[in-house]
């Protein structure tokens, strides 16, 4: 069994957590079975649920009728897995703006977990 985290920033706030909050009812209840999905089967996650996108980054999809969400998640040491943020997908393409947003999300929580490991 995988652990599912939600990314924090060194000033506290969880992108992800303001994300799943501002969806719809039916959205965030689909959007919660597919992150239970996810916490189950981890590395083994595959489509139509889950791709890789760049540098470790995957998404989770997600899809309530028209409406479609993407997830984005990392996998870290000892079974982790790191929510860092979201989106409404509104264009085939996702936005450079929020993948590079999660892969910055993952560098920062890379690097505070190795300074953490020095002390």
């Amino acid at each position: 069994m995988w652990t599912v985290e939600m990314y924090e920033t060194e000033s506290g706030e969880t992108p992800i957590e303001d994300f799943l909050l501002s969806l719809d009812k039916k959205m965030l209840a689909k959007a919660t079975t597919e992150i239970g999905i996810l916490k189950e089967n981890g590395r083994n996650m595959r489509g139509p649920y889950s791709k890789h996108m760049k540098n470790g980054i995957f998404e989770l999809r997600i899809q309530v009728a028209d409406n479609i969400s993407r997830v984005f998640y990392f996998f870290y040491v000892g079974n982790k897995i790191i929510l860092t943020n979201g989106f409404i997908k509104k264009t085939q393409k996702t936005p450079p703006r929020e993948l590079e947003r999660a892969l910055k999300y993952k560098q920062e929580y890379e690097r505070r977990m190795r300074q953490n490991a020095k002390l």
